[in-house]
């Protein structure tokens, strides 16, 4: 986690850089809201042990400030979050298969660059973007209470448009895919049933998301 910390530090500082470096030119607040569609992930290793489950679908909201550095290029800070749950079939070494039905929470906090491009006088606004940073996923067994929580690197890609109502307010309409690396183990939820040491296979998650939001643009 330490390294990924640092990473994800490193590209706050650059982000901040080309910020104070470029002065922004345009200041945006984005209120997103998507809905996400459901990933599945598996894995199989030594010793017989196995886990398979799906993420299922739900809703995502977050807020990000998006700074203009240079005309029509954006640097944007992020904070995403989904709550939803896992139907999970897993069998740690012993006799029967175990099956949990897991809460999950999702908290994505990201650093991305924007490129939009727009007709001269036209409402609408297209854009498209790449984002990295970190994304900490918590989980618990209901039925036990205990719970347990990792750390990753997390990516993103992004596409859509906006309409813009006014010079300061717009509507986003959005597509994005999003992914957590390396982040469903057995080492993972095997620890919120206190089974499994030693248990290091996993499986990446990607989460394809449709929605939007609202855009205020505040200016310099």
């Amino acid at each position: 986690m330490k390294n990924y910390t640092k990473l994800f530090n490193l590209i706050l500082l650059i982000a901040a850089s080309a910020v104070y470096s470029q002065g922004a030119k345009s200041i945006r607040v984005n209120l997103y809201g998507a809905y996400t569609f459901e990933d599945s992930f598996d894995s199989y290793y030594d010793y017989g042990n196995y886990y398979q489950g799906q993420l299922q679908d739900g809703f995502q909201y977050g807020i990000g400030a998006e700074f203009e550095v240079r005309p029509n290029s954006f640097i944007e800070i992020l904070y995403l979050r989904e709550d939803t749950n896992a139907p999970t079939q897993y069998y740690d070494g012993g006799i029967f298969d175990k099956y949990a039905d897991f809460d999950v929470a999702m908290n994505y906090v990201l650093v991305g660059g924007t490129r939009s491009f727009r007709k001269p006088g036209s409402a609408i606004e297209g854009f498209g973007g790449f984002m990295a940073g970190l994304g900490v996923l918590s989980i618990q067994n209901p039925e036990t209470n205990k719970s347990n929580s990792t750390t990753k690197l997390a990516w993103g890609l992004k596409g859509g448009a906006t309409i813009w109502a006014s010079k300061k307010v717009g509507i986003k309409l959005q597509a994005q895919l999003l992914s957590i690396t390396q982040s469903i183990g057995g080492g993972f939820y095997y620890g919120t049933g206190g089974a499994g040491a030693g248990v290091s296979s996993y499986s990446s998650l990607y989460q394809f998301t449709l929605g939007g939001g609202l855009v205020f643009e505040l200016g310099k």
